[in-house]
């Protein structure tokens, strides 16, 4: 494999004759863009493989239903609850004006997100790696990032402007004029207004690189006036026009109570220890216990960097630490100092926001674009010049390709095997397994009709066009509040909801999935006893990754 024992040799050859960072800009041009654009093109085409395949996964359907809401004149807090920035949902909702209102066109923003993702993650590398080592990040950026959850979500979007702004702020300290600096504002503040959590994450994480840069190399100003007030202006706007918009809706004191409403409500229920792996018993048993020792083995090997990719953002914060006394100490040229403390600096702030919120593998890899630049500075040797480990880094470098090849290729598997096709009201999409819901939900609910999906997969809106009761798409036991329960309770009644869909289940994924939920949510849960007391079942379903539903009319309506 080209990208082990060769490409570890060339990189420690590189680092030994000229310790000064390679110089990106000296390099032809022309080569370059040559490599990006097919590096663009293979990793969005690579994806668009993903567009039409879903596990109707619950937390998807969160923001294409929101988009729907507001495409049919509701206003976001006034009308609809949501506890994060409203960036993604009306972003989305312009996607859907413009482009037309399927998950298929959703998802080929996703594969373009994806795509571009991949590239800064290459010319990021470029500047302190080789071009294999860097060619080879951005494949595994590819390969791994968004394929890991091939989701409609504002995770992703926020990713990205995040990942914009650390290039815009490397370019501000090679020398760039002002409007990168009107860019780096304009990108961290949208970071804000797409997730607050990750958004605030990257402005800590940017300004204590600034900070660094600005004590250990002479306190020399960073930034001109002309820099700083550009910077400020693309901080502002964002702010200003989402302020202007809810402000003209009278939603100011709504939407800023949603903002703060997880600090109360989300981390109880989603507190885990870190780089946790939401795996159930079922899951555990399926990985490790069945299957020949072969089987087993790829397995393991597959699923490996789950237990390892954790790790490399702590590499991160440590690498802060190290070139702060690296710099100090004057043992490194500016150039190769800047870049690695506002690298490390961002990664490690954003890593402290993914810590607040939920620390989990998941949520660990919404950041693996940078946990890919991690690995590249790994693999060349040059963030932490470790001599001892120079013998066996070929080795460790195949071992870390050859795993998250595995790792990115499973979904890919999942993805040719979905062969189940089923047409809905917002395009065809493909299962691995039967999905039974949709295609009744379908035949008896009728296009805009009010029903309820409870507790939690409001995908199922979406792609039968149908609309909740209430002001909540989603609701989670434990993690919304007794109140918010009444309210759905009181909406359906007033509404005279005549199709619910119960997940029967929902209860058995709590202590995996959610495991600081408290129990007496788990006991009491006046909306399921609601449906229980008024509803009868007529029938079970099922979702292709086997969750069990009932269909529901009122108990004075005989089944179909």
């Amino acid at each position: 494999m080209p990208v082990t024992t060769e490409l570890c040799e060339q990189d420690a050859e590189q680092h030994a004759s000229n310790p000064v960072m390679p110089t990106y800009a000296n390099e032809s041009w022309r080569l370059e863009a040559s490599f990006l654009s097919a590096l663009f093109v293979l990793s969005f085409f690579y994806l668009c493989i993903f567009r039409s395949v879903t596990t109707i996964e619950p937390d998807e359907g969160i923001l294409l239903q929101g988009a729907e809401r507001i495409l049919s004149g509701q206003v976001l807090y006034r009308d609809f609850f949501s506890f994060y920035t409203p960036g993604s949902y009306y972003a989305l909702a312009m996607l859907f004006r413009v482009f037309g209102d399927s998950i298929v066109v959703a998802r080929t923003a996703l594969a373009l997100t994806g795509a571009i993702l991949s590239i800064l993650t290459y010319v990021l590398a470029r500047r302190v790696c080789s071009r294999r080592i860097s060619l080879t990040i951005a494949a595994l950026t590819t390969a791994t990032t968004l394929r890991y959850r091939f989701l409609v979500l504002h995770n992703w979007d926020s990713t990205l402007w995040a990942f914009l702004a650390l290039y815009c702020a490397v370019r501000i300290l090679e020398g760039a004029d002002w409007k990168w600096a009107f860019a780096l504002g304009t990108f961290a503040s949208l970071t804000v207004m797409f997730e607050q959590s990750k958004g605030m994450g990257v402005c800590l994480g940017l300004s204590a690189g600034f900070i660094a840069i600005f004590l250990l190399q002479g306190r020399r100003p960073l930034l001109s006036r002309v820099q700083l007030l550009a910077l400020s202006s693309g901080l502002g706007w964002p702010l200003l026009i989402t302020f202007i918009y809810f402000a003209s809706h009278h939603t100011i004191s709504v939407m800023l109570a949603d903002w703060l409403w997880p600090l109360q409500h989300y981390s109880t229920a989603n507190r885990v220890p870190y780089g946790y792996q939401n795996w159930s018993d079922e899951s555990r048993n399926l990985l490790f216990t069945t299957g020949t020792l072969l089987e087993r083995q790829i397995k393991l090997l597959a699923i490996s960097p789950c237990f390892w990719i954790p790790v490399l953002p702590l590499v991160a914060t440590a690498s802060f630490i190290y070139w702060i006394i690296r710099a100090g100490r004057q043992r490194a040229s500016e150039q190769e100092s800047r870049y690695y403390l506002i690298v490390s600096a961002t990664f490690t702030g954003l890593l402290l926001s993914t810590i607040a919120v939920r620390a989990d593998i998941v949520h660990l890899m919404y950041l693996q674009p940078l946990n890919c630049l991690v690995l590249g500075w790994l693999l060349s040797g040059r963030a932490f010049p470790l001599r001892l480990l120079r013998p066996v880094r070929p080795l460790i470098a195949t071992y870390i390709v050859t795993a998250l090849l595995a790792f990115g290729l499973a979904p890919l598997f999942g993805a040719l095997t979905a062969t189940d096709e089923i047409t809905t009201r917002r395009g065809v999409i493909r299962t691995r397994g039967k999905d039974t819901v949709i295609d009744l939900l379908q035949a008896r609910a009728a296009t805009g009709e009010t029903i309820l999906v409870y507790p939690y997969l409001p995908l199922y809106y979406y792609v039968s066009r149908t609309f909740s009761p209430s002001r909540f798409d989603y609701f989670q036991p434990g993690m919304n509040t007794e109140e918010q329960a009444h309210e759905v309770i009181r909406q359906v009644a007033e509404r005279h909801v005549r199709i619910i869909l119960f997940e029967i289940a929902f209860q058995e994924k709590i202590p995996h999935s959610w495991p600081g939920t408290p129990l007496s949510a788990i006991r009491n849960d006046p909306v399921a006893d609601y449906i229980v007391r008024n509803y009868r079942a007529c029938k079970p379903l099922e979702s292709p990754a086997g969750w069990r539903f009932l269909f529901m009319l009122p108990k004075d309506v005989a089944c179909p």
